[in-house]
């Protein structure tokens, strides 16, 4: 896609479909940027329209004033460009980036003045010495990730700032970042689930996991359950709604998350004798708080206790999530399957983080490889398994032993033989002439020894030709 030049102001496409382009109309007191923005259906309509609103401004558009510094921008750009698009909780990552990390170091910068290699020097600040909390548990440097969510928010910002006419280049767009490294995916075994189930049921949150681990649910929607979602006649619970823990929003994480799962039996009941006992709409009522839903986090530090006191490792919340999708592919359910009960926009999503290898699935692999290779290698005929059905006496008759083909190796200059139809046979012998070329002489047979015994005689009357050439 092409991009815009510095002062075109930018286009993109809304929720709602239509267009927006917006463009800077003047400057306030502070030198921080105005905008207009304009509508349109389609995104050719959306340019003809913003390029209208910059020739009417012409060059009576305002400048910038100088004095501007990068804490005011980047203030102004997550506030009016990227906050109104966010979701909450990824609202809070750039707010704890943007006001503990930024604008505390570089926010007195003048916008200008920002330059490549103070940014470098502020994202190596970052990794060995921006740690703010818990410096004793972590470690006094950022992780690799955080430098990259603060490089991130530096530079969407600078790059706002080049198409507002702020600046004619991004010094931002040449820094080099911390490699961005794959993530360690821990999951729970089978013992370790067991364990869990056990001190949860001890600690009040029993049918809580054990629904997660069957339903792989998000912490939030997890939480936002009520009991009118569940049809306990069918088993078909419907996933609609997700708790934030940002600010307690509860609406869906996207479109493809609204859902309907399809709970067993064994889940049903016990949701059903737990309906009996709790008088609140939710699923899981909140133990403080009137008409409300657990706290995701309360549940986050709640798996946190429960797995220490069970002896298990430490996982996040989601790796629940992660231990369900496993579960699955050990189970076989097919891909497209399991994204569509994992609430993904795209397969790609499960297939790039949700289908990572365990050993359980190596020794699958392993043992279906070696009923389908290593016993049908056996020189054996390669008899049935146990358990196969020998009712009928064709099926249950032992097959001959299996003698395996050995190749021939064959003298130099006898020629070959090669099977070239079901009953057809070709020998070819091509001896090389004094000037070094080659001419191919075959013979064909309808049975191999025939086939030997013509090209064994072409050869003999081939030689014998060539003893009497003038040439030989």
């Amino acid at each position: 896609m092409a991009r815009r030049k510095a002062g075109d102001g930018s286009v993109r496409l809304r929720k709602d479909g239509r267009w927006e382009g917006r463009a800077v109309i003047g400057y306030d007191e502070k030198g921080l940027p105005k905008t207009k923005n304009v509508l349109a259906k389609t995104k050719t309509e959306c340019i003809e329209k913003l390029n209208r609103l910059k020739e009417e401004l012409g060059a009576n558009a305002p400048k910038s004033k100088p004095g501007l510094t990068f804490g005011e921008w980047i203030d102004f750009w997550y506030q009016t460009y990227s906050k109104p698009h966010l979701r909450p909780s990824t609202a809070q990552e750039y707010e704890s980036n943007i006001y503990k990390h930024i604008i505390p170091v570089l926010g007195k910068t003048p916008l200008t003045a920002v330059t490549t290699e103070g940014l470098q020097k502020f994202y190596t600040h970052l990794k060995t010495d921006g740690r703010i909390t818990r410096r004793d548990q972590f470690g006094p440097g950022l992780s690799d990730k955080s430098v990259r969510e603060c490089a991130l928010c530096c530079k969407a910002a600078l790059e706002q700032a080049v198409r507002d006419g702020l600046l004619r280049k991004n010094p931002a767009a040449d820094c080099k970042l911390p490699p961005k490294k794959a993530k360690e995916i821990r999951t729970l075994t089978k013992a370790e689930i067991g364990r869990l189930l056990c001190q949860a049921k001890e600690e009040g949150f029993y049918e809580m996991f054990l629904l997660d681990l069957f339903t792989g649910l998000r912490r939030g929607e997890l939480v936002g359950l009520r009991w009118e979602d569940l049809d306990f006649t069918t088993g078909e619970l419907r996933v609609q709604r997700q708790i934030h823990p940002a600010n307690g929003e509860c609406v869906p994480k996207t479109a493809a998350s609204v859902r309907t799962i399809v709970l067993p039996v064994s889940i049903i009941k016990l949701l059903e004798d737990t309906h009996k006992t709790t008088d609140s709409r939710w699923m899981f009522p909140s133990p403080v708080k009137e008409d409300s839903p657990r706290d995701p986090t309360a549940c986050r530090k709640a798996l946190s206790r429960i797995l220490e006191r069970a002896g298990c490792k430490y996982i996040p919340f989601h790796a629940i999530r992660h231990t369900f999708a496993e579960l699955c592919l050990e189970g076989g359910m097919d891909i497209k399957t399991l994204s569509a009960t994992l609430g993904h926009e795209s397969v790609s999503t499960a297939l790039n983080v949700y289908t990572h290898v365990n050993d359980s699935m190596r020794e699958q692999a392993a043992a279906k490889i070696d009923r389908r290779v290593a016993r049908g290698g056996d020189c054996d005929g390669g008899q049935p398994e146990t358990g196969t059905d020998t009712a009928d006496p064709a099926k249950s008759a032992e097959p001959p032993a299996f003698e395996p083909y050995k190749g021939k190796i064959r003298r130099r200059g006898t020629g070959c033989v090669s099977r070239i139809g079901d009953d057809l046979w070709e020998g070819r012998y091509s001896p090389r002439n004094p000037d070094g070329t080659r001419v191919n002489r075959t013979v064909y047979a309808h049975s191999e020894e025939e086939c030997e015994g013509m090209l064994a005689e072409m050869i003999e009357r081939v030689k014998e030709e060539r003893k009497g050439s003038p040439t030989s």
